[in-house]
């Protein structure tokens, strides 16, 4: 099911014209904030946003953006196919990119 537009329940308007919202039918949804909002909200996850700027060595973001890189540079050895390595567009190098992994 497709999440309603913000001129159909009532709120934001833009001169008749519909709100412009991803879906889950867009690419990329997952790397902003409505995605992650949307999601965290149908599942009950507490998703987070990427560790994107810079950090102080040691911190809890650098460690939590070290663990989330090893283990998807992992993933992208081990579990793609030559295709999806090679593809700037598949999610998991559009993920490695968000993280600067």
């Amino acid at each position: 099911m497709l999440p309603r537009r913000h001129s159909e329940r009532g709120g934001a308007k833009n001169n008749g014209r519909q709100a412009q919202t991803r879906t889950a039918q867009e690419p990329n949804w997952w790397l902003t904030a409505a995605g992650r909002k949307k999601y965290n909200r149908e599942t009950g996850a507490k998703l987070k946003a990427p560790v994107t700027g810079k950090v102080k060595k040691g911190s809890k973001a650098a460690k939590r953006r070290k663990s989330f890189c090893s283990r998807m540079k992992g993933m992208k050895a081990k579990l793609t196919s030559a295709k999806t390595r090679n593809d700037p567009n598949s999610r998991i190098n559009l993920a490695l990119k968000k993280w600067n992994c």
